[in-house]
């Protein structure tokens, strides 16, 4: 039977630093090629994943950009009962950084080791960045102790630590296995904290994008998230290192691809 009846649910603000209107531009944009594929007679519904925590609404399917606890739990319940959910809340979970890290380490994917020669990655693992303070690069292990200090002190118990990697920053997005691309945000100066810096110029180091591909594609499978983003390291000698991996971006380099993928996504699941 064809959904009918959907709810949007908008990421809280604290969950999208510097990129509030973006994570509700793609939201907006999946919801209109929504109405038009599914020939609503309506348009849909958008709330606050707060407002749903308190106050959960009854639909066919649910396009989700929810991070928090309350409402996670909540669409897990609906998902279980046989509500469509897009992104899976589990999945969403998963992509907890520290519950991440365990995860890809223990699958072995190609990522970063805890330690090396050129500096470490200090980031916050008990829920995604909130602020440029929960992602730190740290020169050497003296500055990596006081990081993880100041983590203490800020309530921050949970935390990932990696080797800092030379090479080209890349940034990706997908959705399923229908849409993947790639972009280097060194080239086209779009930052959200400014830690593209770290690694300089892009090279454009020659390397596999096919297999980059399926290795993120797995990621996804693995995780159950079907719309998703992140970060890797591609160095000199054409190696990737996936750094960063994560439910549902904002898709600012390409939204209206990625919005039509999504909702075609979203129809076909």
């Amino acid at each position: 039977m064809a959904l009918k009846k959907f709810l949007a649910i908008r990421r809280d603000d604290c969950f999208s630093p510097n990129s509030i209107e973006k994570d509700r531009d793609i939201l907006q944009s999946v919801c209109k090629w929504l109405e038009q594929e599914a020939a609503l007679d309506e348009k849909i519904i958008m709330v606050d994943e707060a407002e749903f925590a308190n106050h959960p609404v009854e639909a066919e399917c649910y396009v989700s950009m929810a991070r928090s606890e309350d409402a996670l739990q909540i669409l897990a319940s609906l998902e279980r009962q046989g509500r469509r959910v897009v992104n899976s809340p589990v999945g969403v979970m998963r992509c907890q950084r520290s519950v991440l890290d365990e995860l890809m380490r223990e699958h072995h994917f190609h990522m970063p080791p805890v330690s090396g020669k050129y500096g470490f990655w200090l980031k916050r693992g008990d829920a995604s960045a909130q602020s440029k303070g929960d992602v730190v690069f740290c020169q050497n292990s003296e500055a990596l102790e006081k990081a993880e200090e100041a983590f203490n002190e800020r309530g921050i118990n949970e935390w990932v630590v990696s080797a800092h990697i030379p090479g080209d920053l890349v940034k990706f997005y997908g959705v399923g296995d229908r849409m993947f691309r790639y972009f280097y945000p060194n080239d086209d100066g779009i930052s959200k904290f400014g830690d593209e810096e770290h690694n300089g110029k892009a090279h454009h180091y020659p390397f596999d994008h096919e297999a980059l591909r399926r290795e993120i594609i797995r990621l996804a499978n693995l995780t159950g998230v079907s719309v998703y983003g992140g970060d890797v390291i591609i160095s000199e000698d054409g190696r990737s290192f996936i750094i960063d991996f994560n439910d549902w971006p904002s898709f600012s380099r390409c939204k209206d691809e990625a919005a039509e993928a999504i909702a075609r996504q979203i129809m076909i699941k």
